[in-house]
């Protein structure tokens, strides 16, 4: 197996390009290194991309934050621009593992690992987030929710990489938040996510909202029929009861020893309420 530290984008995607057997990038290594010890593991390449120029920065541009893939989790909550234009975000990078992991994991990492149970995916789709993606044919642009296509498999061609996480600046009175279920207090992975994106009208109604459900389906579910429910109200409590009844119904789990579909289902809706109410009052609603 070799192990490549090159210092370029076209030097990377060459290397992941030419190999012939198995490649994999290593952004923060979280879940690649623990990955590598397991004697199943197969590898003929390991690409380390954080001496690649402007992969470990966070830039603030007009109408966007633009973060590099090997940006380590912990950096998304010291940066205070960011922190505060999509708090639901930060938080949901800051439930990954412990605070040492937090200081090496990546959310491009967590997007391309594809785990159902990912935390910052569904905040990422919820804010409406776009991946760069750099390959042999150039680069393109795609919604953050096309690149995981189930558990452990992705969109990404042979020799592509995500270059950046883009998240776009949000509109006046905009807020999010994200909210999970697990059976620890901490550093365990989500039996049930859900991430909640609202603006809201100079009268408090919801003008926009998009609602995106974690580790209950083997990808996000982004729920037009939940957000549906909140558009147009002050979220009373009949859009809260219908917006959970939504969240449950859009869900697809499965039954395993970390909970049930019937308990998965009604945590859905349980979250969905809490997650809206807190990205209403960060928005400014009354």
């Amino acid at each position: 197996m070799l192990y490549e530290r090159p210092k370029t984008l076209q030097d990377a995607v060459g290397m992941l390009a030419e190999t012939r057997g198995k490649a994999f990038v290593l952004a923060g290594g979280t879940d690649l290194l623990v990955r590598m010890k397991s004697d199943e593991f197969d590898a003929n390449l390991i690409v380390d991309i954080k001496s690649i120029e402007g992969m470990s920065e966070i830039v603030e541009t007009d109408g966007a934050f633009v973060i590099g893939a090997a940006v380590c989790c912990a950096a998304l909550g010291e940066h205070e621009a960011l922190r505060d234009a999509w708090p639901g975000v930060v938080e949901a990078a800051n439930l990954i593992g412990s605070t040492q992991i937090q200081g090496r994991c990546t959310i491009a990492g967590n997007l391309c690992n594809a785990s159902p149970a990912a935390d910052s995916v569904p905040a990422l789709v919820a804010a409406g987030a776009r991946a760069k993606i750099v390959g042999p044919d150039g680069t393109r642009t795609v919604d953050v929710q096309e690149i995981p296509l189930g558990p452990g498999k992705t969109s990404l061609k042979a020799g592509e990489l995500v270059q950046s996480i883009d998240l776009p600046k949000p509109a006046p009175r905009s807020a999010d938040a994200y909210l999970r279920f697990i059976p620890r207090t901490e550093m365990d992975i989500a039996v049930v996510g859900v991430a909640v994106n609202l603006t809201l009208d100079a009268d408090g109604t919801v003008a926009s909202a998009r609602v995106a459900l974690g580790a209950v389906a083997p990808t996000v579910v982004l729920s037009e029929a939940a957000a549906g429910t909140l558009l147009g109200t002050r979220l009373e409590d009949e859009a809260l009861d219908a917006l959970a009844a939504a969240c449950s119904a859009a869900s697809n789990p499965i039954d395993d020893k970390r909970g049930t579909i019937e308990f998965r289902k009604h945590v859905a809706g349980v979250l969905g309420r809490r997650a809206a109410r807190m990205a209403y009052d960060r928005a400014g609603g009354a």
